[in-house]
């Protein structure tokens, strides 16, 4: 057996709203920077810290689970921002912090001056 043929529908198509062309000027900027007071404004302002931070500080922070602040670390972080992270064990607990937030540069040495 073959199926019916469909009935031509007698309700009117529905319009299509046009899209809002994204302009410069409109005020919405086009820049990687999060929004101030944003999760992820909290977090790079928490990886700056001279001590850093833990992955539990940051979970109660944001509300996010543990894998979500990992690829936030990973993702957001290290490709997106092109920071350089740094992570050291102390007791026991994982601090990661962004190099070059205190005086230390990327590569790991603490700038020093020339004594003239």
């Amino acid at each position: 057996m073959s199926k019916p043929a469909k009935k031509p529908s007698t309700a009117p198509a529905a319009p299509v709203p046009a899209a809002k062309p994204s302009s410069p000027t409109s005020g919405e900027s086009k820049s990687k920077k999060a929004n101030a007071g944003s999760k992820q404004s909290r977090l790079v302002a928490m990886l700056r810290s001279p001590n850093g931070t833990t992955i539990a500080a940051m979970m109660k922070a944001t509300g996010w689970q543990q894998h979500s602040v990992r690829g936030f670390l990973a993702g957001m972080v290290r490709k997106k921002l092109k920071l350089k992270l740094d992570s050291k064990k102390i007791d026991g607990s994982r601090f990661y912090r962004i190099k070059g937030a205190d005086g230390i540069k990327a590569n790991g040495r603490q700038s020093k001056r020339r004594a003239a």
